[in-house]
């Protein structure tokens, strides 16, 4: 049996402003219109002979986006560990490969990051099924994409002599400069390094004993110490911050004689900036341009022009990187779309939020988005899932007005502060409106079978996000 294993992690860097902190590409329609990048990878197990439901490794801070998403498609099995915090690939596949054990002890783990592209999703499961005739011989399986560019920006895999369907590993090669891109290309011997892998749990975990053993005993100390939280898997977070941070190229794969490399060609992409996914999404018919949202384009060519809220407007340019969200406009080189990254560092060691989140902010009941912000006032939009529910709260600082625009809302609220002896609810239609006062318990629900929206006004001395007590909450955030 396949146990697919899906990295979730991801600081949101590479394709800000699109992607950020909070919410990193892989949750992203980048690819495809309905779906984001991990709908894509859960749904590409579909061909893949023998795999079962996924275990996904995830931020803490998204968790309720991947539970969320992965139940969009039907999955509502999946296996979720909260890693406490970001600890490399090597750390993330140790604990799923300790899941994986428990679950089965023969189990083959299929391992792939959460925000990459394949296009041809047959080609991918043939390779998976190449890969999985070297594991009787303990193989560590890695998947090598048969490059058709001197491209700069992967690392690359030096392939060896033939086992079985694949080749030994002779050399893991970090990213070239162009010359040697170019005599990789031309050798014939050199793949890039997709980041997917196949070997059975057993066999990954003796070879962190054989090699990171520090690793292992931290990962064993954190998972042994585990907990169920609602759907999810919670990893003993000080236990797991001892574990140092590592790849598993760098823990297993390049220390290893074990190593095999199965080489695929089915359409890969990691997007790891946005000149990849204007490579990707490239019209040649179209001037060479990658085009997206309310764009307007004249005598531009070989661009990439993407609009979240806005019409934006291209005239007499070439090579351009133009992105728009509500909140920032990038515009780079083609040619340095890598360096977007420096802006998003230069944004946190600035305190700046923007490189966090967007305006629009997602929660397990829905999301809401900031629409005015000033030093005494707020104007947020609400949306509540049906049959979803806000924490019963409280607020130190601020006062709120609500105003239902569509959909009924269920409104829970006490008389005085604090006083839970009078709580009492009460329906809201659309155009009508409550106040609820500083200091007051109340809770929002959606009693209906459609979204729930209405227009909050805060009002207050602080309206920062963390002045909420909450004293019960479906999601366990109390």
């Amino acid at each position: 049996m396949i146990i697919p294993v899906i990295l979730s992690g991801g600081s949101g860097s590479r394709l800000w402003p699109v992607s950020r902190e909070h919410y990193p590409k892989q949750f992203l329609n980048l690819n495809h219109e309905t779906l984001s990048l991990l709908q894509e990878a859960a749904q590409r197990l579909q061909d893949v002979e023998g795999a079962g439901t996924p275990i996904v490794v995830c931020n803490e801070e998204h968790r309720f986006l991947v539970a969320e998403q992965l139940m969009a498609i039907g999955l509502q099995d999946s296996h979720i560990i909260l890693e406490p915090c970001g600890r490399n690939t090597a750390p993330a596949l140790a604990l799923a490969a300790l899941a994986a054990r428990d679950l089965s002890p023969e189990a083959e783990l299929l391992v792939m990051p959460a925000d990459h592209v394949i296009e041809d999703a047959t080609a991918f499961a043939s390779a998976v099924r190449q890969g999985r005739e070297l594991l009787a011989s303990g193989k560590l399986v890695t998947f090598g994409i048969t490059p058709d560019k001197p491209h700069t920006g992967y690392g690359y895999i030096r392939r060896g002599e033939a086992t079985g369907q694949g080749y030994v590993v002779d050399a893991f090669v970090e990213k070239p400069d162009e010359a040697r891109a170019k005599a990789y290309l031309e050798s014939g011997d050199y793949l890039w390094n997709s980041g997917i892998f196949l070997f059975t749990a057993t066999a990954y975990l003796d070879a962190l004993k054989q090699y990171a053993p520090d690793i292992l005993e931290a990962c064993e100390h954190a998972y042994q110490a585990r907990s169920e939280d609602l759907d999810f898997l919670r990893i003993d977070a000080a236990a797991f911050a001892r574990c140092r941070s590592e790849s598993i190229d760098y823990a297993v794969m390049e220390h290893t004689r074990q190593a095999a490399v199965v080489p695929m060609d089915p359409g890969w992409s990691d997007i790891g900036a946005w000149d990849a996914l204007h490579e990707l999404k490239a019209d040649e018919a179209e001037g060479n341009n990658a085009v997206k949202g309310d764009v307007m384009l004249h005598e531009t060519r070989n661009s990439l022009v993407r609009s979240e809220s806005r019409l934006v407007a291209a005239v007499g340019v070439e090579d351009l990187i133009i992105v728009e969200t509500e909140d920032a406009v990038l515009v780079a080189d083609r040619r340095h779309a890598q360096g977007t990254k420096l802006i998003v560092n230069a944004l946190k060691a600035a305190g700046r939020t923007e490189c966090q989140s967007h305006q629009r902010v997602y929660r397990p009941w829905g999301h809401y988005r900031t629409m005015v912000l000033t030093e005494s006032f707020q104007v947020k939009e609400i949306v509540v899932k049906p049959g979803a529910k806000l924490s019963l709260q409280m607020h130190h600082h601020r006062a709120e007005h609500w105003v239902v625009v569509e959909g009924t809302a269920k409104v829970t609220q006490s008389k005085g502060h604090g006083d839970t002896e009078a709580l009492h609810s009460f329906l809201l239609s659309e155009d009508e409106s409550t106040y609820i006062p500083l200091g007051t318990m109340h809770r929002l629900e959606n009693p209906g079978v459609i979204p729930l929206k209405l227009i909050e006004v805060q009002t207050g001395s602080y309206l920062g996000e963390d002045d909420i007590v909450r004293f019960n909450d479906d999601y366990g955030r109390e």
